[in-house]
């Protein structure tokens, strides 16, 4: 049997040792990751991603098929980096170049992205709606982003429609909301946030979207385009940058941008039409591209326009490059 040793006796002239550092918290862990957001066209997708940004990044308009660009809008809370796309609407109606592209363009996102946020109106569904879901890979999780409730009249309706939806594809969840509610938001990220990865952030925290001033620019004018002149200007009308120039401002003033752009249309009477009355027209759409883009911009901003008629560009695969579609 093992006799157990008295302890040692304690020396009173022995400095007595520190309490043990506290341990401090460990700082959670970056998530970042790619979010589409994909849905049949003017379903509210932009003003979606405008909202989720926290500033106009993408253009707006009533006219479907306003978005043509595969746009990324970047919005970091706390640890985690939300890395947003926005895709054209998928288009069903037209089949020439630019319509080929633009589907391209949301063919390329909805494989390569940690998740989907599939719009649709709340309530409901058309054959438009169908063939986006149709295209949507069924091992990247999807969120049922039921935009524009705001909009619902009866409630009640909303049940059943979503009991046929869940049977159309298996939705991750479901996210009744609407873009405009602030609210409905900042709940968003929150459901987004758990399928995004553990990972180094892609982009630095101040940084907003993928896209140069210049692009931003030529969106601006197409979106003033498009509102003023209302369905009866041509979806294929576009907007070229011709030059895009920054000076710095003089010592206590904002910085200078010179840009000069065309607008291009398909005839001679869409021409006259974007011009309008002693040239009222252009000169308005004009002044409010330059009004937000001093805004968005922070800087002075002179902008001129032109107007030529380039007939059949949207189906020709060679000018539609010319012209920035992928």
């Amino acid at each position: 049997m093992t006799i157990p040793q008295a302890p040692a006796p304690i020396d009173p002239n022995r400095e007595a040792l520190p309490d043990p550092a506290p341990i401090e918290p460990s700082a959670p862990a970056q998530r970042c990751g790619l979010i589409a957001i994909v849905g049949k066209p003017n379903v509210g997708k932009s003003t979606l991603l405008n909202a989720l940004v926290g500033q106009k990044i993408s253009i707006t308009s009533r006219k479907a098929q306003t978005t043509r660009h595969r746009i990324t809008g970047v919005r970091s809370v706390g640890a985690t980096q939300f890395v947003f796309v926005d895709t054209p609407g998928f288009q069903t109606r037209h089949g020439n170049a630019l319509n080929r592209s633009l589907n391209k363009s949301v063919l390329g996102v909805i494989n390569d992205v940690d998740l989907v946020l599939f719009v649709v109106e709340a309530g409901g569904f058309n054959q438009a709606d169908a063939k986006v879901l149709s295209l949507l890979n069924k091992d990247i999780p999807a969120l049922l982003v039921a935009n524009k409730l705001d909009q619902v009249t009866t409630r009640s309706d909303i049940a059943p429609w979503l009991q046929d939806m869940q049977l159309r594809h298996a939705f991750a969840e479901f996210v009744p909301m609407s873009a405009k509610n602030a609210r409905d938001v900042d709940r968003l990220f929150g459901i987004c946030e758990k399928y995004l990865p553990q990972q180094a952030w892609f982009y630095a925290a101040d940084e907003l979207t993928d896209r140069s001033e210049k692009f931003l620019a030529g969106e601006m004018v197409r979106e003033k385009l498009f509102r003023l002149t209302g369905d009866e200007l041509p979806y294929t009308s576009t907007v070229v940058i011709d030059s895009f120039a920054e000076e710095a401002g003089r010592k206590g003033q904002k910085r200078l941008l010179r840009i000069a752009a065309t607008i291009v249309v398909e005839r001679d009477g869409h021409k006259a039409m974007v011009i309008g009355d002693k040239g009222e027209r252009i000169k308005r759409i004009g002044t409010e591209t330059r009004v937000e883009l001093e805004r968005l911009m922070d800087a002075k901003v002179f902008i001129e326009l032109w107007v030529k008629v380039r007939s059949g560009w949207a189906d020709d695969e060679a000018r539609v490059r010319s012209f920035g579609y992928d």
